[in-house]
């Protein structure tokens, strides 16, 4: 299912990336040395409550996940990059951590997620990691004109990873939202241009490069959920839920 949303939805749009963009500023600021993961999980569960909005992860239960998700935010630690399930550990100095979240407001899903270090030991590689997903996806975003080709922003994705010396997995990447969290288009973080789906004015896309520091194979964690790197190494991503404007892209959970 695709959905195009009408210029007169996009300030319902604008809201819910406001509130996803703004719960991972906060828990960005709070994550620190001895934060537990279901810390970070209850505190975006009464976030979510106290804005009315509706988490877009408890009930999710897709072919490749263990059963209903269960929790309300995914929280990825050094080798896990997507889909990390919130479990009883506190973070250490150093860790790289992924926040991925999810939720609906006022009827319309937005998603995003960021990585950082936290605490005081870091490793320049971790650094140079995250922000080559982040110039990964400013291409991406700078790409999501209407017209343009979802080959096209596989590309430009793609080109900046792969540039770095990153292997690219495109199995999981970016995807449309709306009323659901995933919808079509597929969007895989390499790709060929002038291939795909066509972008018109109304989509909303979640673009997110990801990336694993030494690999493109993906494993699975006896959780059923986090998904991890298959030699332990390092992993980032990024993400933001993009408009698709006839005035071109507007970033909705900046």
């Amino acid at each position: 299912m695709i959905e195009l949303f009408s210029p007169a939805e996009l300030p319902r749009a604008r809201a819910s990336g406001a509130f996803v963009g703004g719960v991972l500023r906060r828990m960005q600021e709070r994550a620190t040395v001895g934060t537990n993961l279901l810390e970070i999980d209850a505190w975006v569960t009464q976030l979510i409550a106290d804005a009315g909005a509706v988490s877009s992860y408890v009930d999710y239960a897709p072919s490749f996940g263990s059963g209903p998700f269960g929790h309300v935010i995914c929280t990825s630690v050094n080798d896990a990059v997507l889909h990390g399930l919130p479990h009883d550990y506190a973070l250490r100095d150093g860790d790289l951590l992924t926040l991925d979240l999810a939720a609906s407001l006022d009827g319309i899903v937005t998603d995003s997620a960021v990585s950082f270090v936290v605490g005081a030991a870091v490793d320049p590689a971790d650094l140079r990691m995250i922000e080559t997903t982040r110039r990964a996806l400013e291409v991406g975003i700078a790409a999501a004109v209407p017209g343009a080709r979802i080959g096209d922003l596989s590309h430009a994705i793609g080109s900046v990873l792969t540039a770095a010396g990153y292997p690219v997995n495109t199995d999981f990447g970016g995807h449309g939202v709306g009323s659901t969290m995933h919808q079509d288009p597929h969007l895989p973080n390499a790709g060929r241009p002038g291939r795909g789906y066509v972008l018109r004015p109304g989509l909303l896309l979640a673009i997110e490069p990801w990336v694993m520091a030494d690999t493109a194979t993906l494993v699975t964690n006896r959780d059923g959920w986090t998904l991890r790197s298959a030699t332990g190494a390092r992993t980032a991503h990024s993400e933001h839920t993009v408009a698709i404007t006839d005035d071109g892209p507007i970033v909705l959970t900046a």
